[in-house]
């Protein structure tokens, strides 16, 4: 009687079981990633929302997805941004003006890590010595040495890693 018993109570189970709601399968979300570079690494992010309309339409040109309009970004406190160092000439190239492809500073890991990042441009003064840029030192040095221009507009833009050295998301 309590073998019968004890298989009836785990057939219940089985068929209770059976019955109950399935989970639903998380959706996922598709989005281009970019190619840059962090610590002389190639990393790849995405642009999520922007605080200047003229940036958001740009990226979302760029990346054939939408980037949103966040004008209130651009009230993040400064200790709470990173950098993110974007080319207007020089080596041609990926990045959002058609030249080499973004320099980011504290990658994931970091203390610093955050996606909200201050948007930075950087001009070469020459063509002539133009050549890639894959360290925020190297961006640093060519500033001192008067090869770069370096200037920060007031814009911030969401720019979270989704795979960076040791990591992806």
């Amino acid at each position: 009687m309590k073998k019968i018993s004890l298989l009836l109570v785990a057939v219940l189970a089985l068929l209770i079981a059976a019955c109950a709601p399935q989970a639903a399968e998380m959706p996922k979300a598709e989005l281009p990633a970019g190619k840059a570079w962090a610590d002389g690494k190639e990393i790849y992010f995405v642009h999520t929302e922007a605080s200047d309309a003229g940036v958001a339409e740009k990226l979302t040109d760029m990346m054939a997805s939408p980037v949103m309009l966040v004008p209130s970004l651009a009230n993040v406190p400064d200790e709470s941004l990173a950098d993110v160092y974007v080319f207007t000439n020089g080596v041609e190239g990926m990045g959002p003006f058609g030249f080499q492809a973004d320099v980011f500073d504290n990658p994931p890991g970091t203390d610093g890590y955050t996606p909200l990042r201050r948007l930075n441009v950087v001009t070469w003064t020459d063509q002539a010595n133009a050549r890639e840029l894959t360290h925020v030192d190297d961006v640093f040095a060519a500033e001192a040495a008067g090869e770069v221009t370096i200037e920060q507009p007031g814009v911030v833009i969401n720019m979270p890693f989704v795979v960076w050295d040791g990591g992806q998301r």
